[in-house]
């Protein structure tokens, strides 16, 4: 009988033959699609764009100014580095891509010093207006 491999080994696996990001952030991403489904309301797929800004907002979410750090610690640094994660994790077959998904969904979308800047700014306004 064949062993089911868990997640973790998994991303242990992956992470042998592509060491470009850290182990954690292979299971954010699977963190930030269930938060990215649950915002959309459907359990299935999501695209590579939905995806992407349910990240944008889960990451500010759970680590507020240190979300462009956290992510840099994770070797991310643009939006297809996501991309990557995701394909390396359809490759193992954790998760599935329909016909119309492309790693090219996941480049260039946003730029992290844009969409990052403020963070800090505004999780120190949004505390001052409490």
């Amino acid at each position: 009988m064949k062993e089911e491999k868990n997640f973790y080994q998994v991303v242990e696996e992956i992470f042998i033959r592509d060491s470009r990001y850290k182990p954690d952030s292979y299971e954010f991403v699977m963190q930030a699609l269930h938060f990215t489904q649950n915002k959309l309301k459907r359990k299935g797929h999501a695209s590579g764009r939905e995806l992407l800004e349910g990240i944008r907002e889960f990451v500010i979410e759970q680590y507020g100014p240190l979300a462009k750090t956290v992510l840099n610690h994770w070797g991310i640094t643009k939006t297809q580095d996501f991309g990557n994660i995701v394909f390396n994790l359809i490759d193992k077959k954790i998760l599935y891509q329909t016909e119309t998904d492309s790693l090219d969904d996941f480049k260039d979308v946003y730029d992290f010093e844009v969409i990052f800047a403020n963070v800090f700014r505004d999780s120190i306004i949004k505390d001052i207006e409490y």
